[in-house]
Protein backbone atom coordinates (compact mmCIF):
# COMPACT_ATOMS: atom_id res chain seq x y z
CA UNK A 1 0.00 0.00 0.00
CA UNK A 2 1.11 3.48 -0.50
CA UNK A 3 1.31 6.47 0.97
CA UNK A 4 -2.01 8.64 0.49
CA UNK A 5 -2.17 12.11 -0.57
CA UNK A 6 -4.11 13.65 2.02
CA UNK A 7 -5.64 16.27 -0.58
CA UNK A 8 -7.35 13.41 -2.70
CA UNK A 9 -8.36 11.39 0.26
CA UNK A 10 -12.67 11.19 1.12
CA UNK A 11 -14.31 9.84 2.99
CA UNK A 12 -17.83 8.06 4.04
CA UNK A 13 -19.17 5.81 6.85
CA UNK A 14 -21.10 2.68 6.84
CA UNK A 15 -23.49 1.85 9.56
CA UNK A 16 -23.03 -1.07 11.61
CA UNK A 17 -26.98 -2.80 12.02
CA UNK A 18 -27.25 -3.19 15.72
CA UNK A 19 -29.66 -3.67 18.13
CA UNK A 20 -30.85 -2.51 21.92
CA UNK A 21 -29.58 -4.59 24.16
CA UNK A 22 -27.23 -6.53 21.80
CA UNK A 23 -24.84 -9.04 23.59
CA UNK A 24 -21.33 -8.88 22.58
CA UNK A 25 -20.77 -11.72 20.48
CA UNK A 26 -23.70 -10.46 18.69
CA UNK A 27 -21.89 -7.34 18.14
CA UNK A 28 -18.50 -9.11 16.93
CA UNK A 29 -20.51 -10.77 14.34
CA UNK A 30 -22.17 -7.82 13.14
CA UNK A 31 -18.59 -5.82 12.98
CA UNK A 32 -17.51 -9.36 11.21
CA UNK A 33 -19.97 -9.11 8.80
CA UNK A 34 -20.18 -5.38 7.83
CA UNK A 35 -16.10 -5.82 7.09
CA UNK A 36 -16.54 -8.98 5.20
CA UNK A 37 -19.54 -7.92 3.50
CA UNK A 38 -19.89 -4.67 2.46
CA UNK A 39 -16.47 -3.19 3.18
CA UNK A 40 -14.56 -5.64 1.56
CA UNK A 41 -17.00 -5.98 -1.89
CA UNK A 42 -16.94 -2.20 -2.29
CA UNK A 43 -12.84 -1.73 -1.51
CA UNK A 44 -12.14 -4.58 -3.94
CA UNK A 45 -14.64 -3.02 -6.71
CA UNK A 46 -12.86 0.48 -5.97
CA UNK A 47 -9.64 -1.47 -6.49
CA UNK A 48 -10.79 -3.32 -9.58
CA UNK A 49 -11.79 -0.11 -11.13
CA UNK A 50 -8.35 0.75 -10.90
CA UNK A 51 -10.09 4.36 -8.47
CA UNK A 52 -8.38 3.79 -5.35
CA UNK A 53 -4.45 3.58 -4.37
CA UNK A 54 -5.24 3.69 -0.20
CA UNK A 55 -8.06 3.11 2.16
CA UNK A 56 -8.27 2.94 5.80
CA UNK A 57 -11.29 2.45 7.92
CA UNK A 58 -11.71 2.39 12.00
CA UNK A 59 -14.91 2.27 13.90
CA UNK A 60 -16.53 5.63 15.05
CA UNK A 61 -19.17 7.39 16.12
CA UNK A 62 -21.08 9.59 13.31
CA UNK A 63 -20.51 13.24 12.49
CA UNK A 64 -23.91 13.96 12.77
CA UNK A 65 -25.45 15.61 16.25
CA UNK A 66 -26.79 13.32 18.31
CA UNK A 67 -26.58 9.71 16.44
CA UNK A 68 -25.87 6.76 18.30
CA UNK A 69 -25.04 4.39 15.92
CA UNK A 70 -21.89 2.84 15.35
CA UNK A 71 -20.15 3.10 12.24
CA UNK A 72 -16.99 2.39 10.01
CA UNK A 73 -15.38 5.27 8.97
CA UNK A 74 -13.83 4.35 6.13
CA UNK A 75 -11.57 6.60 4.12
CA UNK A 76 -10.39 6.41 0.77
CA UNK A 77 -7.35 8.41 -1.77
CA UNK A 78 -8.81 9.17 -5.30
CA UNK A 79 -6.02 7.83 -8.52
CA UNK A 80 -8.90 10.33 -9.96
CA UNK A 81 -8.78 13.93 -9.60
CA UNK A 82 -12.42 14.07 -8.31
CA UNK A 83 -13.72 17.10 -6.55
CA UNK A 84 -17.35 16.61 -6.48
CA UNK A 85 -19.29 14.86 -3.64
CA UNK A 86 -21.62 13.70 -6.24
CA UNK A 87 -18.65 12.12 -8.58
CA UNK A 88 -17.65 10.38 -5.44
CA UNK A 89 -21.15 9.29 -4.15
CA UNK A 90 -21.66 7.48 -7.34
CA UNK A 91 -18.66 5.30 -6.94
CA UNK A 92 -20.27 4.03 -3.84
CA UNK A 93 -22.73 1.27 -2.57
CA UNK A 94 -26.06 2.24 -1.52
CA UNK A 95 -25.34 1.32 2.21
CA UNK A 96 -22.51 3.82 2.60
CA UNK A 97 -24.08 6.71 4.28
CA UNK A 98 -23.73 9.32 1.24
CA UNK A 99 -24.91 12.24 3.17
CA UNK A 100 -21.67 12.06 5.09
CA UNK A 101 -19.28 11.54 1.94
CA UNK A 102 -16.69 14.48 2.45
CA UNK A 103 -13.32 15.45 1.32
CA UNK A 104 -10.73 14.27 4.22
CA UNK A 105 -9.46 17.73 4.18
CA UNK A 106 -12.42 19.73 4.57
CA UNK A 107 -13.46 17.66 8.42
CA UNK A 108 -10.60 16.97 10.01
CA UNK A 109 -9.43 19.62 12.25
CA UNK A 110 -5.89 18.87 11.96
CA UNK A 111 -5.36 16.96 9.31
CA UNK A 112 -1.29 16.79 10.10
CA UNK A 113 -1.73 14.82 13.02
CA UNK A 114 -3.56 11.61 13.78
CA UNK A 115 -4.13 11.11 17.65
CA UNK A 116 -1.80 9.14 19.40
CA UNK A 117 0.89 9.16 16.97
CA UNK A 118 4.03 11.15 17.18
CA UNK A 119 4.94 12.18 13.76
CA UNK A 120 8.50 13.83 14.66
CA UNK A 121 9.33 9.84 15.45
CA UNK A 122 9.10 9.00 12.24
CA UNK A 123 12.03 8.52 9.67
CA UNK A 124 10.45 11.93 7.52
CA UNK A 125 7.91 12.81 9.75
CA UNK A 126 5.30 13.03 7.45
CA UNK A 127 1.87 11.66 8.83
CA UNK A 128 1.06 10.11 5.10
CA UNK A 129 3.16 7.65 6.40
CA UNK A 130 1.44 6.59 9.41
CA UNK A 131 -1.68 6.68 7.10
CA UNK A 132 0.04 3.83 4.88
CA UNK A 133 0.83 1.81 7.58
CA UNK A 134 -2.81 2.04 9.25
CA UNK A 135 -4.21 1.07 5.88
CA UNK A 136 -2.33 -1.61 5.77
CA UNK A 137 -3.79 -2.41 8.94
CA UNK A 138 -6.78 -2.20 7.69
CA UNK A 139 -6.03 -4.11 4.52
CA UNK A 140 -4.87 -6.66 6.87
CA UNK A 141 -7.70 -7.43 9.03
CA UNK A 142 -9.82 -7.37 6.19
CA UNK A 143 -7.75 -10.61 4.81
CA UNK A 144 -8.03 -12.13 7.78
CA UNK A 145 -11.31 -12.19 7.99
CA UNK A 146 -11.66 -13.09 4.47
CA UNK A 147 -9.79 -16.43 5.02
CA UNK A 148 -12.39 -17.86 7.01
CA UNK A 149 -15.18 -20.03 5.44
CA UNK A 150 -18.45 -17.86 4.08
CA UNK A 151 -21.53 -17.96 6.90
CA UNK A 152 -19.47 -19.17 10.12
CA UNK A 153 -19.03 -17.50 12.83
CA UNK A 154 -15.45 -16.05 13.57
CA UNK A 155 -15.09 -16.42 17.32
CA UNK A 156 -13.31 -13.50 19.40
CA UNK A 157 -10.87 -16.28 20.41
CA UNK A 158 -10.21 -16.93 16.35
CA UNK A 159 -9.27 -13.41 15.60
CA UNK A 160 -7.64 -12.75 19.22
CA UNK A 161 -5.07 -15.67 18.13
CA UNK A 162 -4.26 -14.09 15.19
CA UNK A 163 -3.71 -10.90 16.74
CA UNK A 164 -1.73 -12.43 19.60
CA UNK A 165 1.23 -12.81 16.79
CA UNK A 166 1.04 -8.90 16.79
CA UNK A 167 1.77 -8.27 20.47
CA UNK A 168 4.01 -11.54 20.26
CA UNK A 169 6.27 -10.00 17.74
CA UNK A 170 6.43 -6.53 19.57
CA UNK A 171 5.91 -7.81 23.06
CA UNK A 172 3.27 -5.18 23.85
CA UNK A 173 1.07 -5.83 26.78
CA UNK A 174 -2.87 -5.52 25.79
CA UNK A 175 -5.51 -5.16 28.29
CA UNK A 176 -8.75 -6.58 26.77
CA UNK A 177 -11.59 -3.43 27.51
CA UNK A 178 -14.16 -6.35 27.28
CA UNK A 179 -12.76 -8.92 29.94
CA UNK A 180 -9.96 -7.28 31.52
CA UNK A 181 -7.48 -10.00 30.43
CA UNK A 182 -3.93 -9.11 30.02
CA UNK A 183 -2.86 -10.46 26.55
CA UNK A 184 1.53 -10.45 26.80
CA UNK A 185 3.50 -11.33 23.62
CA UNK A 186 2.79 -15.59 23.66
CA UNK A 187 0.44 -15.56 26.49
CA UNK A 188 -2.65 -14.58 28.62
CA UNK A 189 -3.01 -13.66 32.20
CA UNK A 190 -5.96 -13.43 33.28
CA UNK A 191 -7.82 -11.98 36.30
CA UNK A 192 -9.44 -13.63 39.00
Amino acid sequence: MEKPDLNRVWETYIRIPTEERMSYANLLRKIHDTIRLKIHPMISDLKDDDVINWYCFLLHPSRRKGDTERYFHIRFELRNDIRDKECVNDLLPDYCEKSMTARFMDVESDPENISGIDKSLLKNEEIEEAWRIIGEQSEWIMNMLNVHKEKIEITPRQIGQFLHFYFNITQLLFVCPCCNNIFHGAKLIAFA
